[in-house]
Order: C-alpha cells, then structure tokens, then sequence
C-alpha cells in the first residue's frame, strides 16, 4: 500500500449535456480549468451509449488486465473516479468506474472500467482539485503496462 496526505484545491460542478461525449467534456474541462489532479466523488446521469471493460466469454488469463470491450445503450449511470497527469501525453488521465443500469434489460446492471460514454439527458458531476502532492499516472511495465496512480512531481 502507498498513501500520502493531499491538499485539495477549487470544487466543481459539471453539468455535461445532451449528445456531448463524456470524456472529452471533461477534457476539456480540466484544459480550460487547469486542473491536472483531482477526483470525482460521485456521478450521475444517463449515458445513450457506453463502453465498458468486459467480455462476453470467459476469460484466458483472470489475473492480468482484460483490454476488451462491451457496448451497451440507454444507461443510467452512478460513477466515481480519479483524476491524474500522463506526462506522456500532456493530458489528464481520468480513471472512471460506473455501476450502470441498462434501461430497456430491466435496469439489469453493469459495473466496470469506464472506456467511452455518450450523455442522454445529462450527468452531473463534483470535481475537487487536488493541488499537492502531483498525481501521475505512468503505465507499470512489469504489471502488463497498467496505468498506476503515483504521488509526486510532474515532469
């Protein structure tokens, strides 16, 4: 385990709209903001569409990360995520997770990595800055290239 004391820095509010894509709304954003860190405590809101970490077979090597992916439309979603800097590519690189209930499947749920979203309706969110230490998330080269939240300077 690692842990550091944060300092958090301006609270947010979100309203991301109709038809907009999730990411890039928040993308943007954290440019227009200049918010390099932070964390989303909770959202909610409705997804037209959305892509999940997932797979609809079994899975060959359940210890190491699966890169595939499942689609799924009309969704309700709650979610929570980190915010950290990829120096690599001069971005925030948000790390999202959703519980979802598909709309037409009886709400039958779905709970997974994040991947892509297109808002319905819309969905709200809190973003709260975090202003020390920096957070990076530089890929684990030993843990089959998996992004990993690190607690320190910015490159």
């Amino acid at each position: 385990m690692r842990n550091i004391e944060i300092t958090t820095g301006r609270k947010f509010a979100i309203a991301i709209d109709h038809g907009e894509d999730f990411f890039d709304a928040l993308d943007a954003f954290c440019r227009d903001n200049g918010v390099r860190a932070g964390h989303i405590p909770t959202f909610v809101g409705g997804f037209r569409s959305a892509q999940l970490v997932g797979s609809c077979g079994p899975l060959k090597h359940p210890e190491q990360p699966l890169w595939e992916k499942i689609e799924v439309k009309a969704l309700e979603v709650l979610g929570s995520g980190t915010l950290a800097w990829d120096a690599e590519e001069g971005r925030v690189a948000p790390h999202i997770h959703v519980s979802a209930g598909i709309k037409a499947a009886s709400a039958d749920g779905r709970t997974s990595h994040l991947l892509a979203g297109t808002v319905q309706f819309i969905t709200e969110l809190i973003v709260e800055e975090i202003t020390a230490p920096a957070l990076t998330r530089p890929r684990a080269a030993n843990l089959y290239d998996v992004p990993l939240l690190t607690f320190g300077h910015l490159n």
